[in-house]
């Protein structure tokens, strides 16, 4: 069973993930997607918390990366939390830890994004965007 959890507080909205996110689940990510990120409003930035994620087949990867494109789009960030060692591990070996703003948990995630919903993109960390180190 899946199931997504929506919260939205002054710092972002987060979206945690429980069950398998596949083929037949992936309909409530796009849901909740359309629900909190309507025309008109500000998408700023996107919380994923993975902890509770069992399993993610090519079509949650899939929509995890449009939903990267559409906030990227906004201006906004999409930021995954508590990834599982399955999938960090995909995500080593395909590339997308370079692309996913990567967090050890929400907490974190929210803290290094603090005050950006609406306004990220303008002067964001790029280490925090990326997940990797920059000099200049």
């Amino acid at each position: 069973m899946f199931a997504v959890d929506v919260r939205r507080d002054t710092r972002a909205v987060v979206f945690a993930l429980r069950g398998d996110l596949d083929f037949h689940s992936v309909v409530q990510l796009y849901e909740a997607e359309e629900t909190e990120l309507a025309a008109g409003r500000e998408a700023g930035t996107v919380v994923v918390d993975c902890s509770h994620l069992t399993y993610c087949d090519s079509t949650g990867i899939s929509a995890l990366l449009k939903l990267h494109n559409r906030l990227a789009a906004q201006g906004g960030v999409l930021c995954l939390a508590g990834v599982p060692a399955f999938l960090d591990r995909l995500f080593v070996l395909t590339g997308l830890n370079q692309l996913f703003c990567l967090h050890t948990d929400t907490e974190e995630a929210l803290d290094t994004h603090r005050g950006a919903l609406g306004t990220v993109g303008a002067g964001a960390d790029l280490r925090a965007r990326t997940g990797e180190e920059h000099d200049g």
